[in-house]
């Protein structure tokens, strides 16, 4: 199934909230409810893996649209934020990643 049509099947079918891994690492697709002014849509919610295979956060970044991603992949260019991070992890020791469990069904990007 072409991936448009499996979006298009997803927005239909899926259940509010449900998650769809996709054959990007830490990439994966969320049915977002319709409010009183939105149709239900769909986002991409990025969670990189940790080294143990898990999500490295609770909740990750969520993008619905080309604006949005560009400007995160701004935000995360800037060699500022690079700096900023180092004096971080400088302060603040590694935390280890919280176990949890993977689910199987996945969108093929």
């Amino acid at each position: 199934m072409e991936l448009t049509q499996t979006l298009k099947a997803f927005i239909e079918e899926g259940q509010d909230w449900e998650r769809k891994n996709t054959s990007v690492k830490g990439v994966s697709i969320i049915k977002l409810p319709a409010t009183k002014n939105r149709a239900a849509s769909l986002a991409i919610d990025i969670n990189p893996i940790g080294e143990h295979g898990l999500p490295m956060k609770k909740k990750g970044i969520m993008i619905m649209n080309a604006a949005e991603l560009a400007a995160f992949k701004e935000v995360f260019a800037n060699e500022k934020v690079d700096s900023l991070i180092k004096a971080l992890e400088e302060v603040f020791p590694q935390r280890k990643a919280a176990a949890k469990s993977s689910k199987t069904d996945v969108v093929q990007i």
